[in-house]
């Protein structure tokens, strides 16, 4: 049996009672923490679950997943996962692999920053594709244009769009809100003059909202992470009123 679990967005005390029970009744217990910033301890998590567990690199998953996939055709094996289990194709794709071999598998959902963007007051049914914002030494120093082409397609569309920043767990290295602007006006996709919007530290007590223009926000240099930025499409009254609320950065 393979079960993954979301971790929701900020820290231990995100966990589902429902994760608590099916954990405690497992043979083995993973999480990974590589996709994102987690401000939970993993030894406090441990004392919730009553139960060691072992931190998984990236490469355990995309590369050697088939390890974990036949430990998990003979016990209960739990993997914990950043935010909701299936909103990276990492998952959805160890899943798959699961069913193609016969191993029983599911998943214990929780909160990621799909739904929590609504805390903007944007409406989350006019978001489109999201998309991520890479660090130029991934893209070898070129600009990421298929990037740039869903944010315009969005723009086309009318809707919004979550532009999700990149993350180098090795190097405990998060890109910054003004290395995403700064690429973002490389790509000619906003301007100096567009208002956006910056959410910061998602579902804790310190999470922030800033609506505010490009050069605004870059002059502000928000550092809290994790981060996401936020092109808005055309919005509705009601959005309009709840972002300026939030002008302050």
């Amino acid at each position: 049996m393979l079960t993954l679990i979301g971790l929701g967005l900020f820290n231990e005390n995100d966990i589902s009672l429902r994760a608590v029970e099916e954990a405690k009744n497992s043979d083995r217990i993973y999480i990974e923490l590589y996709t994102s910033k987690w401000y939970g301890n993993l030894k406090n998590l441990e004392k919730i679950l009553g139960r060691e567990i072992t931190e998984l690199k990236r490469k355990d998953l995309e590369e050697n997943s088939n390890k974990i996939l036949e430990e998990a055709k003979n016990k209960k094996v739990i993997i914990f996962v950043q935010g909701d289990p299936l909103i990276q194709t990492t998952h959805s794709s160890l899943l798959m692999e699961a069913k193609k071999l016969g191993i029983k598998s599911k998943v214990i959902h929780n909160a990621s920053i799909l739904s929590a963007i609504a805390e903007t007051g944007l409406h989350a049914q006019k978001f489109g594709p999201y998309v991520t914002i890479p660090f130029p030494e991934k893209t070898k120093g070129k600009l990421p244009e298929s990037v740039f082409n869903v944010i315009r397609e969005n723009k086309k569309r009318e809707l919004h769009t979550l532009c999700l920043l990149d993350v180098i767990a090795e190097e405990n290295k998060f890109m910054t809100v003004k290395q995403g602007l700064e690429i973002l006006l490389k790509g000619n996709v906003v301007t100096k003059e567009n208002k956006i919007v910056v959410f910061t530290k998602a579902g804790s007590d310190s999470s922030k909202i800033a609506y505010n223009s490009v050069d605004g926000l870059i002059k502000t240099d928000i550092l809290d992470i994790p981060a996401v930025i936020i092109i808005p499409g055309k919005l509705h009254f009601t959005e309009k009123e709840y972002l300026e609320k939030n002008k302050a950065a």
